[in-house]
């Protein structure tokens, strides 16, 4: 087997980039936002903070919260006809 190269935010400096003029300190009301159980949420990445954030195939993708796990939410949603977990901080979501 190949060994893989690079980390999971790899080729990833135009896609997760913040526009120009949202740079700077992040809200603090979107890094403690809540969400309830079958809300459902767009996966939008904050590239300022690193901690919770989801593998880049997700970027754009929308789900439905499950439940909440410490400081993040379960977020369910499709991915090529199956669906899938993921553990999401709520910097990186958006409510639809």
């Amino acid at each position: 087997m190949v060994k893989r190269i690079g980390r999971s935010r790899r080729k990833t400096r135009h896609s997760m980039k913040k526009n120009v003029r949202k740079q700077g300190k992040i809200s603090i009301s979107s890094y403690f936002q809540e969400f309830k159980e079958g809300d459902r949420v767009t996966l939008k990445a904050e590239p300022a903070v690193q901690k919770g954030m989801y593998f880049r195939r997700f970027h754009g993708r929308k789900g439905i919260v499950r439940k909440k796990t410490g400081k993040c939410y379960e977020v369910i949603l499709r991915d090529r006809g199956k669906q899938k977990m993921l553990v999401i901080h709520p910097v990186h979501l958006k409510k639809v």
